[in-house]
């Protein structure tokens, strides 16, 4: 579906229904340079069982018009505006990476508009590495050859993808490489300024949940310390086996700590 926010389209899916001014709203924020499609079966699921689902493009990102916003912090607010331009009132957030830190941003900055908070491969900062800057920078794609390395748990380097004959880590890279130019380095650029993660927490009020793969190395159970001191009450899930991008690798787990979180 279309939506209008600050006078500029942004695509989302709906999970195959409608959305429902009965039902609560469950928005999910996808990661760096990647789109609304990185949820498909998650957003399918709750679609179907209770929930308005929106899975969106960030603006300049997927089939959402521009421009990139560049701040962890311009798009909390954005995300606070989409969920009133859809008619609802408040919504359950789910983020992914650096969608984890617009989230867990949002829930801070707009605590009448966040009803639960879920962060997938959360941390309070997000750094990254310097060569990684660079090549993103460079338009390289060396960039999407790493990030994929590194996002991906090593199981899944050469096969598991559920869909027998599709290949996980090539398809990530797939995504990266149909980003538009430059917005994969803003996006990195916008993890590694963003360093509000811990003083954010402390001002969050509603529920939280960490989901966290076992092995994953881009955002590892240390970078979460300061969230397990702050978030009062934070539920944590470790999926084992399971990378940065665990909600790829092994959707069904992550669709079941999501389902077991949110109130029924």
């Amino acid at each position: 579906m279309e939506l209008t926010v600050r006078g500029s389209g942004v695509s989302a899916t709906t999970g195959g229904r409608d959305l429902d001014q009965r039902l609560p709203l469950l928005v999910f924020i996808h990661g760096a340079a990647l789109d609304k499609t990185t949820w498909q079966l998650q957003t399918r699921y709750f679609a179907h069982h209770g929930f308005s689902v929106l899975a969106v493009d960030l603006p300049g990102h997927g089939s959402s018009d521009g421009p990139v916003l560049g701040a962890v912090e311009d798009y909390a607010d954005w995300v606070a505006e989409l969920v009133d331009a859809a008619g609802f009132g408040e919504a359950h957030l789910v983020g992914h990476s650096m969608g984890a830190l617009i989230a867990l941003e949002a829930a801070a900055r707009h605590p009448h508009r966040v009803s639960t908070l879920t962060m997938c491969g959360g941390a309070a900062a997000i750094r990254v590495h310097p060569g990684l800057l660079a090549a993103s920078e460079q338009g390289e794609h060396l960039a999407y050859e790493l990030l994929s390395s590194w996002g991906h748990g090593k199981p899944f380097h050469l096969g598991g993808h559920q869909t027998p004959g599709l290949w996980m880590m090539g398809g990530t890279i797939r995504l990266w490489e149909r980003a538009p130019a430059g917005v994969l380095a803003s996006d990195l650029h916008a993890c590694n300024d963003y360093t509000g993660g811990p003083e954010a927490a402390g001002r969050v009020r509603c529920p939280a949940l960490l989901i966290r793969g076992s092995v994953d190395i881009m955002t590892p159970s240390r970078a979460a310390a300061p969230l397990r001191e702050r978030l009062a009450g934070l539920r944590e899930v470790t999926i084992d086996g399971a990378g940065h991008i665990m909600m790829v690798e092994q959707p069904d787990r992550v669709i079941d700590a999501i389902a077991g979180f949110l109130p029924g």
